[in-house]
């Protein structure tokens, strides 16, 4: 790819956002990291190792103004998006539907859900006006088929990732604009300590890793403009 592409990744302080920024940043991109902690996103963007062509910026993708601000910036400092990745994610302990609080339950659909359409819809304007670019959303397994062990928010979330994923590319394909949902099974990452009770290290060995998950975002980034991968579902072989 050419060194200056663009791309912002929410969630890329730990896990698969920050698996995908290292991946981007090794390719030669411009990349603004987006996430919640200061030092979390400092550490992705050591990892990076490209100096100033990595900016990180503290937000809350569940707050849209948060996310409008970011995507604003980067388009000022850089001049355009090409991608987007929204690998931003959380659950909760407490996720039945018998056990959920109502604050737990928006806490997780304004980060999941919400945080992707914010995300999505910010960037789109300057996509249209260029007629290209790419939005990938790192969805979950639980975004096919509903479980108890995912939990009801984390569900709901997850299924309407994938509908928004749908609604771009019925919208923005003629607009040139291409939009993938990667559906990952089990992932070794953060996101497990949010679990009732957590995987022991033999189940985790089996888990995919977020490196897996970042190569399937880089196998739709790297498709050329033509190709449209709708989705992506990758799970653990065992």
């Amino acid at each position: 790819m050419s060194e200056d592409q663009i791309a912002i990744v929410t969630g890329a302080g730990t896990g698969v956002g920050r698996a995908t920024a290292i991946a981007l940043a090794k390719r030669g991109w411009k990349v603004a990291i987006l996430g919640r902690t200061q030092a979390t996103l400092d550490e992705t963007a050591a990892l990076c190792a490209a100096g100033g062509r990595v900016v990180a910026h503290v937000v809350d993708v569940g707050r849209n103004d948060q996310v409008e601000r970011a995507v604003a910036a980067v388009s000022a400092q850089w001049g355009r998006i090409d991608v987007l990745v929204c690998a931003a994610g959380t659950n909760t302990p407490q996720r039945s539907i018998a056990a959920v609080s109502l604050e737990k339950y928006h806490e997780l659909v304004d980060a999941n859900l919400h945080g992707s359409f914010y995300a999505a819809r910010a960037v789109l304007p300057g996509m249209r006006n260029r007629r290209r670019g790419l939005i990938v959303t790192v969805v979950s397994i639980a975004g096919k088929k509903a479980s108890a062990l995912s939990g009801v928010g984390y569900v709901v979330s997850k299924f309407g990732q994938g509908g928004l994923t749908q609604a771009i590319n019925a919208e923005e394909n003629a607009n040139g604009i291409r939009a993938c949902a990667v559906y990952p099974g089990d992932i070794d990452t953060p996101i497990l300590l949010k679990r009732p009770n957590m995987p022991p290290p033999e189940a985790r060995a089996n888990m995919l890793t977020a490196d897996d998950v970042a190569a399937c975002v880089m196998l739709a980034v790297d498709l050329p403009e033509r190709a449209v991968i709708d989705e992506i579902v990758v799970r653990p072989r065992i």
